[in-house]
């Protein structure tokens, strides 16, 4: 095909072009890699050598126009399209549009609330990945592997051989690495469990784990702790009571219970007909945890608990049901 023919194709179709995608259509039949003038242009060492720069001269002339024609026709299009939104999705700024406020998600007011309670009581809020290693999230809080106690919590696993943290009981493991006793800390954070999903059971929740590590900590700090904490959160004193349960990362381990303040301790769906919820899993930290923390048993003790943000969001607003933080429904959030 000769230049002036490709030339006379290209004007035609271009005059037919009426969209930008039609027009970028065009510019790659003509001006890709494989275009027809690209490939015109390498033929240029393959003419007889006496016409060689003449053929030359006016391809370059045929692929400059044709640069040109398809710039100007681009800004034209953008021009006609633009006028064509404006034309259909005109709005008028004088409508006196009402906006709904947003605001926070209960699960944040509480966590914001029990963060202020803490720091008033001298504790550091500190913060970590939600993707673990094994290291931080079982052996360093004396669950090494096959270790029974891995049952209690289903894992979800990443390919790399990292986890999803289980509890935010990791943060505290990065804590003791990075702070010298004495200190008190707490780290809130969205958690995972690989969990059947049921009124009280969520496979995605947050927590929010504590440490106190300081001289001479016993037992009574921890209750002291908590029940502050209760008293705050729920503007009134709250039945509770402290039973055995095992934690490997705590020695000796407690169960504290709430009364369940949906159904005022008469039993519901979420305290599973018994009246109490657990609440907050707490004890003194395991020697060996401190061990790992490089920080000495023999010269300092501390505690530890695992504070659930949900069901204590849940006490508080007398929700029955942990899935509906998760649902992403509007009339649930609304209602804050």
């Amino acid at each position: 095909m000769s230049i002036e023919n490709i030339k006379k194709d290209f004007e035609t179709e271009l005059a037919n072009c009426h969209t930008l995608s039609s027009l970028e259509e065009l510019r790659i039949k003509y001006r890709g890699q494989k275009g027809i003038i690209t490939l015109l242009s390498r033929t240029i060492k393959d003419q007889p050598k006496e016409e060689r720069g003449a053929f030359g001269k006016n391809v370059n002339i045929l692929k400059n126009n044709a640069d040109n024609l398809l710039n100007n026709k681009k800004e034209e299009l953008k021009v006609i399209e633009l006028e064509s939104k404006v034309e259909s999705e005109w709005i008028d700024p004088t409508i006196d549009i009402k906006l709904e406020k947003g605001h926070l998600h209960p699960l944040s007011e509480i966590q914001n609330k029990i963060e202020d309670i803490f720091t008033s009581m001298g504790f550091v809020v500190l913060d970590g990945p939600e993707t673990e290693t094994e290291e931080n999230n079982f052996e360093a809080l004396n669950i090494p592997k096959d270790h029974p106690a891995r049952d209690m919590q289903d894992t979800f696993w990443t390919t790399d051989g990292n986890l999803l943290r289980t509890h935010t009981s990791a943060i505290q493991v990065r804590g003791m690495k990075n702070l010298k006793p004495p200190f008190k800390v707490i780290g809130p954070g969205r958690v995972f469990r690989y969990e059947a999903l049921d009124a009280s059971h969520e496979n995605t929740f947050y927590q929010v784990e504590g440490m106190v590590v300081d001289k001479n900590i016993s037992v009574a700090n921890l209750i002291a702790s908590m029940k502050t904490l209760l008293k705050e959160v729920f503007e009134k004193d709250v039945k509770v009571r402290l039973r055995p349960g095992y934690f490997p990362f705590v020695e000796p381990g407690f169960e504290l219970d709430i009364s369940c303040l949906i159904c005022n301790g008469e039993g519901c769906s979420v305290c599973k007909q018994t009246g109490w919820v657990e609440l907050l899993p707490c004890g003194l930290v395991h020697p060996e945890v401190l061990k790992h923390g490089g920080i000495d048993p023999n010269e300092y003790s501390g505690f530890a608990f695992g504070l659930g943000l949900n069901r204590l969001v849940m006490m508080k607003y007398g929700i029955n049901d942990i899935r509906h933080f998760q649902s992403s429904d509007l009339r649930f959030v609304k209602q804050f």
